[in-house]
């Protein structure tokens, strides 16, 4: 399929985002990829955005510097304990540590400004709203009321092409469908990191939301997972 129109994608490096690529291309985007290093406590997830990127074709890539520890206030970004062992029935019923304030409002505010150089109408977000830790940017009415923000906010817009679409393909998908979706379209999972812990090899805990979240999907999807844990290498 050839890729004529242009759309940024926000790949973090885990698996959503990287199916989140692929399904951009599918659709018959050029998908330019865009990873934030905002000040997360490990450096693998952008390493696998950069493998990711390059084994499904990103046209470009753009890493951007942009460091939330300087404000703190989540596990992800200050010296806060990740939360493990978090009984499954209990996720999603409060916001957790791991919400990192605001990430979503800024990381959609950075692909606006590069769709509008890139003159793109088109921006994709993996947010998921079913297989989540209940994180407020993750919601439908945020992607909604982000978009609208989006029509209003730029010179585009103001002109007169207010034909911004946030799209948020994944966000009633289970993680398993994600897989799924994810294993027709090629992507190479064990490119990918979803874990909020993990040790300086890169190896995941296999014990925070994230782990559990994306262990049972692929239990799910019946599909074998391509994750290296720690309790596995470590015996």
């Amino acid at each position: 399929m050839t890729h004529e129109v242009p759309a940024v994608v926000l790949l973090s490096g885990g698996l959503d985002s990287a199916t989140l690529v692929a399904m951009a291309a599918d659709q018959g985007f050029a998908p330019f990829c865009l990873t934030v290093r905002y000040g997360q406590r490990h450096g693998i997830e952008v390493q696998s955005a950069r493998a990711v990127a390059r084994q499904l074709g990103a046209p470009k890539h753009e890493i951007v510097d942009l460091n939330l520890r300087q404000f703190g206030g989540s596990a992800l970004t200050d010296d806060i304990a990740v939360p493990k062992d978090t009984p499954r029935h209990e996720m999603g019923t409060e916001i957790p540590v791991t919400y990192v304030p605001a990430r979503n409002t800024i990381l959609l505010s950075l692909a606006l400004a590069w769709a509008e150089t890139l003159g793109a109408n088109d921006i994709f977000i993996g947010v998921n709203a079913l297989d989540f830790s209940g994180y407020p940017d993750c919601r439908p009415e945020f992607i909604a009321a982000f978009q609208a923000l989006g029509r209003v906010a730029t010179k585009a817009g103001v002109e007169g092409n207010d034909n911004l679409v946030i799209h948020a393909p994944l966000i009633e998908m289970t993680k398993a469908q994600i897989i799924q979706r994810g294993k027709q379209l090629g992507v190479d999972y064990s490119l990918t990191c979803s874990c909020y812990d993990p040790d300086d090899r890169g190896l995941a805990c296999g014990h925070c939301d994230a782990c559990v979240l994306r262990r049972e999907g692929f239990e799910r999807a019946g599909l074998p997972d391509p994750t290296i844990y720690q309790e596995v290498v470590n015996g």
